[in-house]
């Protein structure tokens, strides 16, 4: 979430769970690559392009792995949350930088390909907040670049099943048990659904909790912010496999880049 000040800066509002250190270092036993359908998804084509942004990069595990996997080219990850940059930043052999899109460099045609996975596309909660990070992704990409990123399907109503989906324990690296319970916040009204997830762990003084809000957008107004930003949407998908959007897709994989007629 981000709060725009009367003086006109952004100040960005980042969830606990990524900010905080401890809880950083948590995220991918949590949510673990192998479980993780978006990431190969998204590997193929960080491998393909030159030069890539992602956004809400969090711990950098995606770059880490192209990386690792022989990726010649830029790598930059781009994340407010201080915690994860931390974890991020132990492997150094990538751009890491912290910010959010407003906040960040002024990159102008820099990259052939920025994403944002983990659905990180739902924290952009206002209307001027989404506004001015297409904005600066589209100021980003290269002529020929494309943005690529997902948002689950309102219509398929996920929130339902997340105090089961996002409750559950892990061992860090000390070996302790570190347990998270999620609970929704009832009623859900409009297109925001907001959770809290806490968590606690044997030898911790108290328990850490961390708020969160995600805005849950159909195809139509995607495809209006990213028009209004220049850019149009080429192809869409409704699940890490590739299969067409339906009403009942979990996901909405989006493929966007400028119109044929303003590449260069």
């Amino acid at each position: 979430m981000r709060v725009r000040p009367a003086g006109g800066s952004v100040t960005a509002m980042v969830d606990t769970q990524f900010s905080d250190r401890r809880l950083a270092a948590l995220y991918d036993l949590f949510c673990p690559w192998d479980e993780r359908g978006d990431f190969t998804f998204y590997l193929p084509l960080v491998m393909s392009a030159r030069s890539v942004l992602d956004v809400g990069c969090g711990t950098g595990a995606l770059l880490r792995r192209a990386r690792e996997d022989g990726h010649e080219g830029r790598l930059c990850g781009l994340d407010p949350g201080v915690g994860m940059l931390e974890v991020a930043r132990t492997y150094p052999d990538v751009e890491w930088v912290l910010g959010d899109l407003v906040s960040a460099p002024g990159w102008s045609r820099a990259f052939d390909l920025v994403v944002m996975t983990g659905h990180a596309f739902q924290g952009l909660l206002g209307d001027d907040e989404l506004r001015d990070a297409l904005a600066a992704i589209a100021t980003a990409l290269t002529d020929d670049g494309r943005f690529v990123f997902e948002t689950r399907n309102p219509l398929v109503r996920e929130w339902e099943d997340w105090e089961v989906r996002y409750s559950g324990e892990v061992v860090d690296s000390t070996g302790a048990v570190v347990r998270c319970v999620c609970a929704v916040e009832t009623p859900v009204r409009g297109d925001l659904v907001s959770a809290t997830h806490t968590y606690t762990g044997a030898g911790w003084e108290r328990p850490l909790l961390s708020r969160s809000t995600l805005r849950f957008l159909g195809p139509d107004a995607l495809a209006g912010f990213l028009g209004e930003a220049g850019l149009v949407v080429t192809e869409q998908f409704g699940d890490w496999d590739g299969g067409p959007l339906t009403g009942t897709s979990p996901e909405i994989i989006t493929v966007a880049r400028r119109p044929r007629g303003e590449r260069g």
